[in-house]
């Protein structure tokens, strides 16, 4: 068995063992010159556990917790109710799921340099790589590329495509796995593949509180207010194959954890991994009282009260007795490899000051070469990651209740999002926990995030728009000791509207807000103590996602739109160049609208599919275009008249030239479109294509049914076609 090290595990949800805050001291690590000896936790720090004894307190207490509140806020609506029903209290306060949680059991693109992981054979000598957020930080997607091969987790296979030459392009490896093969690594002769495997629910090791077994529950989330990343809800495994011989890949490792995939980042050859366990069902729990027949055969107001009140009093004590007498340690999430677990018992959990939900959140860092790993649990809901090359960080959004201890500076504030910072590195030794932090309001995606000079800038939103009360928050925090203190920040951004899209760049960020305009709003961050809008830009539509073209000039991608009066519809996808070389005066240089409403690009919610081959000015889009609307305004585009990738040359100074396009038609049309795709909600792409890369003159687009490769003289050409079915 392989060398693992439990550093940390922080549990949440919990408000029985919950202190009030502020009055405990977390030992900060020594060689941190930024973590004094002693300092003062703040709320929305974490606070050990000491052995398994706290643990299973801990979580037993987080069990009981989640039941009372479903209890209590049952009684309340039976007091706040005149006339009798048999079913008040039924719905309850289910802010949180209470008993749901429980379980009831009654109902930025970059560049490959040549030969860098190719074997033997004529390789290209240039091309475009993954469209990672941040320098040095891979982040796991279905397909990796180096100059000659693309690797793919497709279709219940791991491949290899030998995509250059492109003219002799084949499929020379494809090894099934068990699963649902996700997303991978590629690096050197090593390939870290992601597997989504059915679960039972239960403990880890299959030994179920209540019958059943848990499958996926949708697509990734990647953009959006409605969007919090919660995984799945399967089980992953991590495949590793030695790929010194692309065409004979050899499995050398396979780890299986639990919990189902939240995120995951690769630096150098260390690959840190989130994943989202769900608590098990408990056996026996049940959500609503079992007799209520003599409730409404009350003769006044007190009296059918007093009955309904007895009722849930006794489910109350059924429930929480179900509870004493369970195995909570069976909830811990599991790490195993060749059959044997890779965790120390109970060893360095932590919890928070404010109880932060249900769910149980993991970070796993593992070397792709096969060293130690690291395995660092964290038990809490889990939230949007962002990465640093020296730093992970989750941000987990928060609702008030009532009744409940709240974080200091956040009185008047509704919604706050919990920031946790977790060190990570180029080996799985350096993980660990750090500090936490607290900003009004929620992020957008994990562009709202980035990490400069040693601190950390935050973009939010509070409320909904159009509501009058709904803003946006620029926020800098510092590490202080296990704290991210706010040393600065710009408050009430854009009222009535809320953030679109988000860039930083080295001590300027850019921010996207809209209701009915896009306004472009321009970040001094050079004073982390006094963050500044120093420039703004008010023009129709919007930007879901920004690119930094060079140091002067953001290429962006959104929608268009058409300015109703007190709204506006959403029109075509639109690509924008922006001109920020003057802070103070944002400019816009370039602009392209692309089909009517309807139209959309996976790129559009999904920055992995956004390719912008800077060496040769070139952007490569998935995109279904729609058109023939009738009418305008609210009207969709009735055909669909291309589906497929897009190619544009793109230049300061010239703005968007059409290079031509590659088709990839579905087959279930006689015209080989479906132009039910024009009808789908704007944030779920209908293109057939979610990738693109570029090798030299030949450009690869990637369908879930196969490769095409063109030539970039000649797109509408295909020089070769792998299926992948």
């Amino acid at each position: 068995m392989r060398s693992h090290r439990a550093v940390f595990a922080f549990i949440a949800g919990s408000t029985l063992l919950a202190c009030a805050g502020g009055g405990g001291y977390l030992q900060a690590d020594p060689n941190d010159p930024s973590a004094p000896g002693n300092v003062a936790q703040p709320l929305e720090a974490l606070v050990p556990l000491q052995g398994c004894g706290e643990v299973e307190q801990y979580l037993r207490g987080r069990l009981a917790d989640a039941v009372n509140r479903r209890i209590d806020a049952a009684i309340k609506s039976v007091n706040e109710r005149e006339t009798c029903s048999r079913y008040v209290g039924y719905d309850g306060d289910d802010d949180d799921d209470a008993m749901g949680s429980v379980g009831s059991s009654s109902g930025s693109s970059g560049t490959n340099t040549n030969g860098s992981g190719s074997s033997s054979g004529d390789s290209a000598k240039e091309s475009s790589s993954t469209n990672n957020q941040t320098a040095g930080v891979d982040e796991a997607d279905f397909i990796k590329n180096d100059d000659k091969y693309l690797y793919l987790a497709s279709n219940g296979a791991f491949r290899v495509v030998e995509a250059w030459p492109a003219e002799s392009m084949a499929e020379v490896a494809k090894i099934a796995i068990d699963g649902t093969p996700k997303k991978l690594f590629v690096e050197g002769d090593r390939a870290l593949v992601y597997v989504s495997v059915p679960r039972e629910i239960g403990d880890a090791n299959g030994d179920s509180y209540a019958n059943g077994v848990g499958y996926s529950s949708g697509s990734e989330c990647t953009y959006g207010y409605d969007c919090v990343p919660s995984g799945d809800g399967t089980a992953t495994k991590l495949v590793v194959f030695d790929i010194a011989d692309r065409r004979a890949p050899k499995k050398v490792r396979e780890i299986a954890l639990s919990g189902s995939l939240l995120s995951a980042r690769r630096i150098g050859n260390a690959v840190h991994t989130v994943v989202v366990d769900t608590p098990p069902r408990v056996e026996g729990l049940r959500s609503y009282p079992e007799d209520t027949s003599d409730w409404c055969e009350a003769d006044d107001t007190a009296s059918w009260r007093s009955r309904a009140i007895r009722s849930w009093e006794a489910l109350r004590a059924e429930n929480l007795a179900v509870i004493a007498k369970v195995d909570v340690m069976k909830q811990l999430p599991a790490v195993t490899e060749n059959g044997a677990s890779a965790l120390a018992a109970c060893g360095g959990y932590f919890r928070p000051n404010v109880a932060e939900g249900t769910t149980l959140t993991s970070l796993v860092s593992v070397d792709i070469d096969g060293g130690a790993s690291t395995v660092a649990t964290v038990v809490s809901d889990p939230g949007v990651v962002y990465a640093s090359e020296t730093g992970l960080y989750m941000s987990v959004p928060h609702r008030r209740s009532e009744g409940l201890s709240w974080y200091t500076g956040m009185e008047s504030e509704k919604q706050a999002s919990v920031v946790h910072k977790f060190r990570v590195g180029a080996t799985p030794a350096l993980t660990g926990y750090e500090a936490s932090g607290v900003v009004k309001g929620r992020v957008l995606n994990q562009f709202a995030l980035d990490e400069h000079d040693g601190a950390l800038r935050v973009a939010t939103t509070t409320g909904r728009a159009p509501s009058k009360d709904t803003h946006s928050t620029m926020s800098v925090l510092e590490r202080r000791g296990p704290g991210l203190v706010l040393t600065g920040k710009v408050d009430q951004i854009a009222p009535t509207e809320d953030i679109r899209s988000v860039r930083f760049d080295g001590s300027r960020g850019f921010i996207v807000t809209f209701k009915k305009t896009d306004p472009l709003y321009v970040f001094d961050l050079g004073d982390k103590t006094a963050p500044r809008i120093t420039g703004e830009l008010k023009i129709p539509g919007f930007s879901t996602y920004m690119h930094m073209m060079d140091a002067s000039h953001l290429l962006t991608i959104g929608y268009d739109a058409d300015d109703q009066g007190s709204f506006a519809y959403f029109q075509g996808v639109m690509l924008q160049v922006f001109d920020v070389s003057d802070m103070k005066n944002p400019r816009l240089a370039h602009k392209e609208i692309i089909g009517t409403r309807g139209s959309s690009s996976e790129a559009l919610t999904n920055h992995l599919a956004f390719t912008y081959y800077a060496p040769k000015n070139l952007l490569a889009l998935p995109m279904t275009v729609c058109e023939d609307s009738q009418g305008g305004g609210g009207s969709y585009g009735m055909t669909m008249s291309f589906s497929g990738l897009m190619l544009y040359d793109v230049t300061t100074a010239g703005g968007f030239q059409k290079r031509g396009q590659v088709a990839h038609p579905s087959v279930s049309t006689g015209d080989g479109y479906n132009s039910s795709g024009c009808y789908n909600w704007w944030t779920n792409a209908s293109s057939e294509v979610k990738r693109s890369v570029i090798m030299d003159d030949v450009v690869f687009s990637i369908s879930d049914l196969r490769v095409k490769a063109n030539r970039l003289s000649n797109p509408s050409a295909d020089v070769a076609v792998v299926s992948l079915q």
